[in-house]
């Protein structure tokens, strides 16, 4: 995920296992500019529901935060849409 070209800032690797499970498993293909997309309530309950990981509501929180924070999600009206980074 992290790799020499990512201009994001790296960030810890249960936060992106939280990240990877959100791409794989829940991210609809909004209709504007072909952009990823998960409703924030909806991101939470795929966290703590996976089997992937194993969160406390309070992680899921965090790890969405984080996410947001360093630019790998950015929000719309309650929903997170994929940042994908520039190359």
């Amino acid at each position: 995920m992290n790799d020499g070209t990512d201009p994001r800032l790296p960030l810890s690797e249960w936060i992106l296992d939280a990240y990877d499970v959100l791409c794989t498993h829940c991210l609809n293909s909004d209709d504007h500019d072909n952009v990823q997309s998960v409703p924030r309530e909806q991101a939470l309950e795929i966290l703590l529901r996976t089997n992937e990981l194993t969160l406390e509501p309070e992680d899921a929180n965090y790890a969405l935060t984080r996410l947001l924070e360093r630019g790998y999600f950015y929000e719309v009206d309650d929903e997170l849409r994929v940042t994908a980074p520039e190359t």
